[in-house]
């Protein structure tokens, strides 16, 4: 009897967090946004790359960064392996339709997802989407999954509803500009580490994004490392979110900072060494409860270790050709 895949056997009817790069690098100069594209191709690590066009742009030259961007994208081939996505303008920005009309219109067919900042409930949500179906359905194409911003008191007050919208794939928490709708009363030393981690409406304001998140099957992802000059930092930053808080993936905003953000958001080598065994004696069992290091497992747990491997697969890790072939 063929032994049954886990995606088969696994298979829940519930909403579950989908297995996606740890790390999304976010680029808005010409160059820097040539180089994170070739680097995504040459890469051992999977990562995706953000081409941004809001923060990216300078001030008056909206419409001037949109065509350079659709021009960038318009390099790639449609059925490019790795995933790209663009951050437009907020929906109350006077370039916002305009970002969609030059880079979606024109170049959507290489885009995976679309970033949207600034967002302050559900209903811009709920907007912001029914103009990407629109766009979507003039281009003739499938709408673009949506990774939504939390980055003010507004947002997290309807963090839960927005995280329960079915067609949101990630959760970003911008901590710079939360910090900043505080008008003062959180320190500008809140912005890096360790007072990012340690501050009590930081904390607060994490743990929400992470909870509401994976309660809908989210990704969560985690604010930059603005200490571009020491990229270890960004290593420790996305150490601590992923082990004190449950964050899954994180910015990056210089090269330098993807491959330590990825090694420290991927599972240690007992946490893979574990769920291979765990699952190769399950797949052996059709999936039954089984017996491992004097502990119970069963399909719970195996979801646990599936995913556990899939990440590890994503980060990298030099994984056998029977385990690839029966487990991912």
């Amino acid at each position: 009897m063929p032994r049954v895949h886990p995606s088969v056997a696994l298979r829940e009817s519930e909403r579950t967090t989908p297995i996606i790069p740890a790390c999304e690098h976010i680029a808005g100069r010409e160059r820097f946004m040539r180089k994170a594209l070739s680097l995504q191709e040459s890469s051992p690590v999977a990562f995706d790359v953000t081409l941004d066009l809001e923060d990216g742009a300078p001030l008056g030259r909206e419409a001037e960064q949109a065509r350079l961007v659709q021009e960038i994208l318009m390099d790639l081939p449609v059925d490019r392996p790795h995933r790209v996505g663009v951050r437009v303008h907020d929906v109350m920005h006077p370039h916002f339709f305009s970002d969609l009309e030059t880079v979606l219109l024109r170049a959507g067919q290489r885009v995976s997802y679309v970033v949207l900042p600034k967002a302050k409930n559900r209903g811009e949500v709920e907007y912001f989407t029914s103009v990407l179906h629109d766009v979507a359905k003039i281009a003739g194409q499938p709408p673009w999954r949506i990774h939504v911003l939390v980055e003010s008191q507004r947002a997290l007050q309807d963090v839960v509803a927005i995280a329960g919208h079915p067609e949101v794939e990630t959760l970003d928490f911008g901590a710079m500009d939360f910090i900043s709708d505080h008008g003062g009363a959180i320190s500008e030393s809140c912005m890096r580490s360790p007072d990012q981690f340690e501050h009590a409406l930081l904390r607060r304001a994490k743990t929400q994004v992470v909870s509401a998140s994976l309660l809908f099957g989210v990704v969560p992802v985690h604010n930059v490392t603005v200490d571009v000059d020491r990229p270890e930092q960004a290593g420790k930053d996305a150490a601590r979110a992923r082990r004190e808080f449950g964050f899954l993936r994180m910015w990056s905003i210089h090269p330098n900072q993807i491959e330590p953000i990825v090694t420290a958001m991927a599972p240690d080598d007992r946490e893979v060494e574990r769920a291979v065994e765990v699952l190769l004696a399950a797949q052996d069992k059709d999936w039954a409860p089984v017996r491992h290091e004097g502990l119970l497992q069963d399909r719970a747990s195996y979801r646990l270790h599936w995913a556990v491997l899939q990440r590890a697969h994503l980060a990298g890790r030099n994984l056998s050709d029977d385990i690839r072939s029966r487990l991912l």
